[in-house]
């Protein structure tokens, strides 16, 4: 059993809450997208509105154990205090005499932004003595990191055993709600809308939904690892050769269970992904030789959008074609905006997913927008996640 934060009384106490602020900071060092933040905020407003003394910690960036200035999260603190409306303490490191004298002298409902966790090697390495300074801050731990809960860190299971009470948070309880939903209950018909460049991040999720899901889309680059497990002509299109024989099991046992795993019947092709590089269309899932597949192509989203509408249930993960490159963008664009006319469960998850609802405009019309990344993927594949089992209890 894991614990909720509605369970526990937070007054006066010192609550630790690993989140998860590894946003985008742009060039004038400020925030560049706060939808991480934002998620957070109902638990970030629950220990302020009980009276805790809220103590915040997360990562940003990877700057590999070393102090260094490009990955400070006082950024993020500014961006925080403005979301709140008031003041959020930053000391200059999350361990240490600044850090432990901030914490010791809190009011109730204060907040801390603690330094960046990643700026000690013991974080990612789980150190136990990393861990137990970072325990010695608090009472009580709340993990409302979705997207750490696949890392063994000290910040995510080293130091939780080591704090008296401990729960998951509002975001937490709410990723494991939807994206547990999927894996065993959803609504039927359920299909699986799957993206992104590589193929071998996608195929534990395809082996582990087969068993419930009742069809799959794909696009993206790993659209082209398929077909050319199927024999289909690919140009120079990327894919793995490493995982062309699993690719080729996936479809022979889609067949055999009859559940259908839809490709790309036509592309947007390029010889080269550059912005402004000239593209056309094929005429079917062929690529000639020396263009490349970059999006999918108008028959595919028409395709796609006729499946869409006879689904119940649908999840979104990883885009549909080179989508930082305009204009390869399109065909995940146009896929966010069927799900959004969709009137039936939509689960979106993995950042460049989001960014496609968000810039589609239509994220408000998605019944949930996981934050997870790696860890929605090891979830949906079924995997334990090393977070989640820290915070287990004996019922």
């Amino acid at each position: 059993m894991i614990p909720s934060i509605e369970q526990l009384s937070l007054g006066g106490k010192r609550v630790f809450v690993r989140v998860d602020f590894n946003v985008p900071i742009d060039s004038d060092g400020k925030v560049a997208d706060d939808i991480r933040i934002r998620a957070s905020l109902p638990t970030i407003q629950r220990v302020i509105a009980q009276g805790g003394k809220l103590i915040l910690a997360s990562h940003l960036g990877r700057p590999n154990g070393q102090v260094n200035p490009k990955y400070s999260l006082m950024p993020v603190a500014e961006r925080l205090s403005e979301l709140l409306h008031a003041e959020v303490l930053f000391p200059e490191d999350c361990i240490g005499n600044a850090a432990k004298k901030l914490v010791n002298e809190m009011r109730e409902a204060q907040v801390i932004l603690l330094e960046n966790l990643r700026f000690h090697p013991g974080e990612e390495a789980n150190d136990p003595i990393f861990s137990e300074k970072l325990a010695a801050l608090a009472d009580v731990y709340i993990n409302d990191a979705f997207g750490t809960l696949h890392r063994a860190h000290a910040s995510t299971v080293g130091m939780v055993p080591l704090v008296r009470e401990k729960a998951a948070g509002e975001l937490v309880e709410k990723e494991i709600k939807f994206l547990g939903s999927l894996l065993h209950h959803p609504e039927k018909p359920f299909w699986v809308i799957l993206g992104g460049a590589k193929v071998s991040d996608k195929l534990g999720v395809i082996e582990n939904l087969l068993r419930i899901a009742d069809g799959f889309l794909i696009g993206g680059g790993m659209a082209y690892t398929f077909l050319k497990a199927k024999g289909v002509a690919i140009g120079k299109s990327l894919f793995e050769e490493a995982k062309l024989h699993q690719a080729a099991k996936i479809l022979e046992r889609a067949q055999n269970k009859d559940i259908p795993i839809c490709l790309p019947a036509d592309h947007v092709i390029a010889q080269s992904l550059e912005k402004g590089v000239a593209f056309q269309t094929t005429s079917g899932p062929e690529i000639p030789s020396g263009w490349m597949g970059l999006d999918i192509g108008p028959k595919t989203v028409a395709l796609y959008e006729e499946k869409i509408r006879t689904a119940k249930t649908l999840l979104w993960n990883g885009p549909l074609g080179a989508f930082e490159t305009p204009p390869f963008e399109k065909g995940s664009l146009d896929i966010a905006r069927a799900l959004a006319a969709h009137s039936g469960m939509k689960v979106i998850g993995g950042g460049d997913s989001l960014l496609a609802v968000q810039r589609a405009g239509v994220s408000e019309k998605m019944t949930h927008l996981s934050t997870g990344g790696g860890a929605t993927l090891e979830f949906l594949e079924g995997k334990t996640l090393p977070g989640l089992k820290a915070l287990e209890v004996e019922a």
